[in-house]
């Protein structure tokens, strides 16, 4: 079972994201909090499975509360949920642990899609948000966070695996592709971290983009 914590200051947004997911057999809705300092109390207390994260809330804004979770509870995953789809919030908020960006705009479908793949140690992004980030990292490509330095060298098989890490593939379909096991992407995906000194797939695609790996 699916546990899921709901940070959300509107009221009736938490309560529709509620019905939404009330209907699915492997999710449940433990609880609702209404600022971040809610969702910081909750969590001495209880745990989840997911966190569903307004960006904005009153107090501690998610930003912050994201990387109080993400340090004192790593077992616990943050999807951030915002109506705004802005290159600086995103990139922060993923510097602080979040392990998915969705638009409030989102579908029940990509919304349960989402925190299944998160579950599953995935990261998700709505498609609006990965467009946002591609075209950052496009326009930053002459700032690389490498530019003082060699790169190290990079297998053909990691170029292999990073190439469809950028390209959203899950890791066991890059098992498949590859025709290796989920064990062995693992292996390359934590080899391809340590190598590119990136803190999670959002900076192994973006350092991959600004270096011309792939």
């Amino acid at each position: 079972m699916i546990e899921i914590l709901i940070a959300d200051d509107h009221a009736m947004f938490a309560d529709g994201l509620e019905s939404i997911l009330e209907g699915q057999e492997e999710i449940t809705v433990k609880s609702k909090c209404h600022d971040g300092n809610g969702v910081i109390d909750y969590m001495a207390d209880s745990k989840v499975d997911i966190i569903l994260l307004d960006v904005n809330l009153p107090g501690m804004n998610g930003i912050e509360v994201c990387k109080e979770i993400s340090t004192k509870y790593p077992d616990t995953k943050v999807i951030a949920i915002s109506m705004f789809n802005e290159e600086s919030i995103v990139t922060e908020i993923l510097n602080n642990g979040a392990k998915g960006y969705i638009l409030k705009n989102t579908g029940r479908e990509e919304l349960i899609l989402a925190i299944k793949k998160v579950v599953a140690g995935e990261s998700y992004f709505s498609k609006e948000v990965t467009e946002t980030i591609m075209k950052s990292l496009m326009n930053q490509r002459k700032n690389s966070v490498k530019s003082n330095s060699i790169l190290p060298k990079i297998s053909r098989r990691e170029k292999e695996v990073l190439k469809l890490i950028v390209e959203e593939f899950t890791t066991q379909e890059i098992a498949d592709k590859l025709f290796i096991s989920l064990k062995t992407v693992e292996s390359h995906r934590s080899s391809l971290l340590a190598k590119l000194s990136a803190r999670n797939t959002a900076g192994l695609v973006r350092i991959a983009m600004e270096n011309n790996l792939i």
